[in-house]
């Protein structure tokens, strides 16, 4: 798809995740925020407190669906329910891009609502890129793919994250959503070098960013979203900044959620660095 991704940037810099801790004050304060990101799977039934919360954000905000339920990498077809209620609230949200993550979850029509690795093999790679193409059609949008966050790794394996990154988004035309936190949580795990993996990537490919913090444990690290943004993601963020230019960016914090604005507080460490470049 012939986009400029990082033309979003113009319209969408800082935001950060709408979740329900923050709903009152959201509503009552009106606080100035460039855009909330929505988790698509929480506002897709038919009506109710969703609906109308939806409705009230819309009418003052831009929003951008995350979502968690496409698993693109798994060998299922694609649910077609799921798919047509997905494009019915683009439609609504007007969404200028979506975005998912690189993983699977589901087996003959069974979810097991996580996202699991993927096995870096080229079959797997061809499999999750046509999965994509077909999503992206349907959608009419952009389509950003999420390096997520692992704690194991396949014997299977024929390349190394990056590679298969590449060979998936390359194959399928897409974007990047890259997760500076899960790159840099997978680094450590997993014994590769960060920067390496930037060095590897196509940078021009990515629509967003996300930063989040993450709980350092006895032999791993594990991304729990519930801790400001360490100073190893920082330095990882300014580095992605400084090659690829300035990009949307999110926080995300789903757990230990504090106030509205420490939480809002943390987005806005990014301009620091947005603004060198």
């Amino acid at each position: 798809m012939a986009f400029d991704y990082a033309s979003f940037f113009k319209d969408y810099q800082i935001g950060i995740g709408l979740r329900i801790p923050h709903y009152q004050h959201i509503l009552q304060k009106k606080p100035v925020v460039s855009w909330f990101e929505i988790i698509s799977e929480n506002f897709m039934g038919n009506g109710g407190k969703p609906e109308i919360l939806l409705e009230k954000i819309l009418q003052d905000y831009r929003v951008v669906q995350h979502g968690v339920g496409l698993y693109f990498g798994s060998v299922d077809p694609f649910n077609c329910d799921h798919l047509r209620r997905l494009k019915k609230l683009v439609k609504k949200t007007k969404t200028p891009w979506l975005t998912d993550h690189l993983a699977w979850g589901s087996v003959d029509g069974r979810y097991v609502h996580d996202l699991l690795p993927m096995p870096y093999t080229l079959a797997a790679a061809k499999l999750t890129a046509q999965k994509i193409k077909q999503a992206q059609d349907f959608l009419e949008i952009p389509i950003g793919v999420e390096n997520i966050s692992s704690y194991a790794q396949y014997c299977a394996s024929r390349m190394t994250e990056w590679e298969f990154l590449t060979e998936v988004v390359e194959r399928a035309d897409c974007a990047i959503l890259l997760d500076v936190n899960n790159l840099y949580v997978n680094s450590q795990n997993h014994g590769f070098d960060p920067y390496d993996y930037l060095n590897h990537i196509p940078l021009n490919r990515i629509i967003q960013l996300h930063i989040a913090g993450h709980s350092r444990l006895e032999n791993y690290i594990l991304d729990t979203h519930d801790h400001p943004v360490s100073e190893p993601v920082w330095r990882l963020y300014e580095e992605v900044i400084r090659h690829a230019g300035p990009r949307p960016t999110l926080l995300e914090w789903d757990d230990s959620i504090p106030s509205f604005d420490e939480v809002y507080n943390e987005a806005l460490k990014a301009k620091s660095y947005l603004e060198t470049f």
